[in-house]
Formats: structure tokens, sequence, C-alpha cells
């Protein structure tokens, strides 16, 4: 019987190549794609699947995975990025559908000493111990640099056909792709942004004032400027993108803001709401809207069993810290009107 491999397939270059590196040696690939909500690159791994001919199965996180976010054994990189985690919940799940599909091995694109948190030899050790697949995991692309893996011992796969990679100079890779004809990948720029610094601050702030958190808020945290008041999480966007994105992302439960009449962003208000959240959530509607500072604006919200209107006076909310993280401060109460 054709040997057959999972290959985790994040829509990176360095998943594709490697897992094309198998599938010459005759292995049949099924591509593995963990849909994380802080990450560009998902719309990738469809064409890239495409291009390399195999078939594609998404898999979500489980709700679990924000224990790791929270509490991860193995700790942070620089920003709120706990690697070496969350490569092993991914790598469990590959675990997973290799059982599932009677699978030999799994591929993954790890490229040795790239990456200063989980692809070191020491972090590679780990994943291969904790994930169930010790021996079982083919890392093609730095291959040759590594221990022989029980595939290659057994010549299931010839690990003379393997890479020599290290480091994070992208051009070997790149020259690759070329030679292959392959423009089905995210830029190596795209990625997850829990790496980000500026986005891992956020992050932090969000655990630290959100006590139940959701796969739903991590979504969500990507857009917007992000504000926290009596208990609610209050989120601005920013232009008409992130305004789709905010839709896209509420839930029954939330209350929508926007000023009328005028350029305005989506305001979203998740978690209590009281009198004191619709004002603050209608404050900063009016403050990030095009309203003339001095002028009233007209703010209608909807949403969890609510409808209503707050008038209020455009320059009465300030935006507090520049990075919106500690919440919204305000004048004597501005509010003219809250109907519904």
């Amino acid at each position: 019987m054709r040997p057959k491999a999972i290959g985790l397939l994040s829509g990176g270059l360095d998943s594709v190549l490697a897992i094309r590196l198998v599938m010459e040696q005759g292995i049949e690939v099924v591509a593995l794609h963990v849909v994380l909500p802080f990450v560009a690159r998902s719309k990738c791994a469809g064409p890239a699947a495409e291009w390399l001919g195999i078939r594609l199965v998404e898999r979500e996180l489980g709700e679990d995975f924000v224990d790791v976010l929270r509490n991860p054994k193995y700790g942070y990189g620089k920003g709120f990025n706990p690697c070496i985690d969350c490569h092993l919940y991914m790598l469990r799940m590959a675990r997973q559908l290799m059982e599932d599909e009677g699978a030999d091995f799994v591929v993954t694109g790890d490229v040795l000493k790239q990456r200063p948190k989980s692809q070191t030899l020491n972090a590679l050790g780990i994943e291969d111990k904790w994930s169930g697949l010790k021996g079982l995991i083919v890392r093609p692309l730095s291959g040759a640099q590594l221990a022989p893996t029980l595939p290659e011992a057994a010549g299931v796969v010839d690990r003379a056909r393997f890479l020599s990679l290290i480091g994070k100079n992208r051009k070997p890779q790149l020259e690759l792709a070329r030679d292959m004809g392959l423009t089905a990948f995210s830029p190596p720029a795209g990625g997850c942004a829990l790496t980000n610094r500026e986005f891992g601050v956020k992050a932090r702030t969000f655990f630290s004032l959100v006590p139940h958190v959701t796969l739903d808020d991590l979504a969500l945290l990507r857009w917007g400027r992000h504000f926290y008041r009596a208990g609610a999480h209050i989120v601005v966007g920013k232009d008409r993108k992130e305004n789709s994105h905010i839709m896209e992302l509420r839930k029954p439960d939330d209350v929508v803001f926007r000023a009328s009449d005028v350029g305005s962003p989506i305001v979203l208000l998740r978690g209590e709401v009281t009198q004191l959240t619709l004002v603050a959530a209608a404050q900063l509607t009016a403050v990030y809207s095009d309203t003339s500072s001095g002028d009233v604006a007209n703010v209608k919200y909807f949403g969890a069993g609510l409808q209503g209107s707050v008038a209020i006076e455009q320059s009465a909310g300030e935006q507090g810290p520049a990075n919106g993280q500690n919440g919204v401060t305000a004048r004597t109460c501005p509010v003219l009107a809250l109907m519904g």
C-alpha cells in the first residue's frame, strides 16, 4: 500500500514546499489546515492545496485553546506567542487526523533556527516527545540537519533528498518555489499576529481585563481600537474594511453603534450592557465619527434586544490612552437623550 502522511499546511511557503518534497517521493499526503483566529494567511491554504493537488481538511481550534494562550507551559516569545504550546496543540490535532486517515507520519514545514521560540533543537525535541508523535514528524526542509525519523530509518522516505536549511534566510525557499512554478502561498511577512509586539500588548491587556475569553473574542481582537469599561469590551472600527469585519464577528448579545448622517465607525459593545457602558460606547462613536467638534451626534444602537439612540456632543468623549487599552474617560455626562 502506498505510504500516507498528514501535512500541516498553513498556507505559507515552507509548509507548501515541505509537502511537495514528500509528495515527490511517491507519498500520498492529506493536508491539515488549522484555522487560527488571529492569523491572516488562512485564505492561502485552499489555493496551496489545489496547486499541490491534494485533499484539504480544515479544523478549527477547540475552546480549550484559550487556556493554552492564558497559561502556556513553555512560556511566551517576545510577543504574546506561546509558540511551542501552540505547535503541540496543532500536532496533536494532526496525530488525531493521522489515526483517522490510517496515515503513517506527519509532515511539517519547520526550518531549524528560523523561529527563535519554536524552531530550535530543544523546541523540536519537546514537540516530538509530548505530541504523541515521537519519531513520526518529518521535516523535509531541515531533514538533513536533524536525526533520522522512523519513516526515514525504515526507508519509507529518502532523507538524502531532504534539504539542510537553517536560519531565517528565505532565499533558498523562494528559489525552490520559482523552480517549481509555485505561486500559491502567503508572503513570508504574513503569519501569526501574536508574534507582533504591539498586538501582544493588546492581547495581554485583553486577557487581564476579560475573565471569560472565547475564540470569537480572539478573532475580534485583530480589528479596531479596543476599550474596556465596567465589564464591557468596546471595539471601534478604524475604516470601512474593519467595520465590515467587526460586523461579521458580532454576536446576538453584542450592541452595535453608529452615528447617523455622517461618516462613522462601527462600534461594538460586548459584555456588560448597562446605562454606563451604553453611554461609554456612544461617546466613542461620537468621538471617532465625522461629526464636527461641538456639534451633537445622533448615535443609533441596536442588538441584545435593544434599539434606540443617543444624542451626544462630539467633544464630550475623550479617547483615553493612545493605545486605547485602559478605557475611556468622559467629562460631565453629555447624554442629551437616551431612547429605546
